[in-house]
């Protein structure tokens, strides 16, 4: 054969494969995803054929294996035998039909109930909430359970790890959940972890990427979850990592950027949903059953007038519950939205349903950070301002060199909900969450007082200034709203 026919030939391989991978996307691709992802990877596999299926292979897959989806599921039914042996439920009967109907899905979801009689208080100060978290680890007598997407010993933590010491030295068993990917991309990490082996925390990985001990998943899907509770009595949950509010970073340090948080103490008998997530969480990365030491939401007084619900979501689950949730509250607003994210990329279910919220004539608002610290994202979330200003909504923007980091919402005048899910196709497909949904008045006066101090420190963009946009900027835009849909 002579090297015209050598190279035709080759050229006639590469066609065939090429042909054949992409047959082969258009049977795999499509199925159990969402329109818009599923166009998004076809569109890289038929412009870069060979990267584009290597990436697929690497990132395509927005589950976690088999055998931890079905750990999680045998953990629900156990939650779900609990929760109704306890009877901690409340009667929703008071409820309007539409919220007694999202309380139904949620647990119908998680296997999680509405549980009523609990008391909260919402932090906004960054090392106020890490000194609240530590004076509470501080009254530990039983158990303290710490979960965290990025851990950090620093100067601002410095506290808290000593607060783990003393409670570890008086006896009390101190249990941590750390992500693998995100807490060892910090600086420091290593003098982290060994300051907890000092000590005597007892550790362990969240979703760790070790194929060599057999533990692997799509690289990028990544327990996102931050809470707290001791004894059983007391919790915190919200946005707020444990380290300091630069994040330990040099080119965060130098562009001075400062992270704006909002976590809630939690008192009641929601505090034991909080800490089921934390107990299955580590059942399902340790193997090991902490359920004798648990105490149940039925032998936990009241502490207040609030129902709470827990939502933990996530690739461990096959429904996206955080955005159904979302979605299912937005919708039975009858008065006012107001949305805090602090990456904001919504899937076209989520536009649809803030969108039409302002044209059955609601108050629709938004809180974003005027800068981003991740350059993909923040262009994305841009690329949806002319269609929401458009619809009606009110954007304000948080002052830089602050970033807001809260995650929360309300709605009307009694619903809102607290947690560490972003708006965006991360948060609602590939990162393990937990979100608390919370029904009392109280409770959203209170997150009305934080939401108008971001109004104050903050301005709002209109659509006039939007419009003046340069032309290159949108373009951006544009292009890493495309590339949001790869998931």
């Amino acid at each position: 054969m002579g090297p015209a026919e050598t190279t035709n030939l080759w050229w006639l391989v590469a066609l065939a494969a090429t042909l054949a991978i992409n047959i082969t996307a258009l049977i795999v691709i499509p199925r159990r995803r969402k329109p818009t992802a599923a166009m998004a990877w076809l569109l890289a596999i038929l412009l870069v054929p060979f990267i584009g299926i290597l990436l697929y292979l690497l990132i395509g897959s927005i589950r976690l294996p088999k055998a931890r989806r079905d750990e999680q599921a045998r953990i629900d039914g156990l939650i779900r035998d609990a929760a109704h042996a306890s009877g901690a439920a409340v009667d929703d009967g008071a409820y309007p039909r539409w919220f007694q109907r999202v309380v139904e899905q949620n647990e119908t979801l998680t296997s999680l109930p509405a549980v009523g009689g609990n008391a909260t208080t919402l932090i906004d100060d960054y090392e106020g909430s890490i000194a609240a978290m530590a004076a509470a680890i501080g009254t530990a007598e039983r158990f303290v359970h710490v979960e965290f997407f990025i851990v950090a010993w620093d100067d601002t933590t410095r506290d808290f790890f000593s607060a783990m010491e003393a409670a570890v030295a008086r006896g009390v068993t101190v249990r941590l959940l750390a992500d693998y990917v995100a807490s060892r991309r910090v600086a420091r990490s290593k003098e982290t972890f060994a300051e907890l082996d000092r000590i005597g925390v007892k550790w362990e990985w969240m979703l760790p990427v070790q194929p060599l001990k057999g533990k692997y998943q799509r690289p990028d899907l990544r327990n996102h979850r931050k809470l707290v509770v001791v004894d059983g009595r007391i919790a915190f949950v919200g946005s707020q990592n444990l380290i300091d509010r630069s994040y330990d970073s040099p080119k965060n340090i130098k562009r001075g950027l400062q992270w704006q948080e909002l976590m809630t103490t939690l008192e009641g008998p929601a505090v034991a949903e909080v800490d089921t997530v934390f107990l299955s969480d580590w059942l399902i990365e340790t193997g090991e059953d902490l359920s004798a030491e648990h105490l149940p939401a039925g032998e936990i007084g009241p502490r207040g007038d609030l129902v709470c619900q827990v939502v933990p979501s996530g690739p461990g689950y096959t429904t996206e519950n955080n955005l159904r949730l979302f979605l299912s509250l937005i919708h039975g607003a009858t008065e006012k939205v107001i949305l805090t994210s602090p990456y904001f990329v919504p899937d076209e279910a989520m536009v649809y349903a803030i969108t039409t919220a302002c044209q059955r004539g609601l108050d629709v608002q938004l809180f974003v950070s005027e800068i981003g610290d991740q350059w993909l994202v923040y262009h994305a979330q841009r690329s949806y301002y002319e269609a929401l200003l458009e619809a009606g909504v009110r954007i304000f923007l948080y002052p830089a060199p602050y970033v807001l980091h809260a995650k929360h919402f309300s709605i009307d005048d009694d619903i809102a909900v607290i947690g560490s899910s972003n708006m965006d196709i991360r948060s609602f497909s590939l990162n393990m969450e937990v979100s608390m949904m919370v029904r009392g008045a109280s409770f959203v006066a209170a997150m009305r007082e934080v939401e108008q101090k971001y109004r104050d420190a903050g301005r709002e963009l209109t659509l006039d200034e939007w419009r003046r946009e340069p032309r290159s900027a949108t373009f951006m835009d544009g292009v890493a709203r495309l590339t949001s849909a790869l998931n």
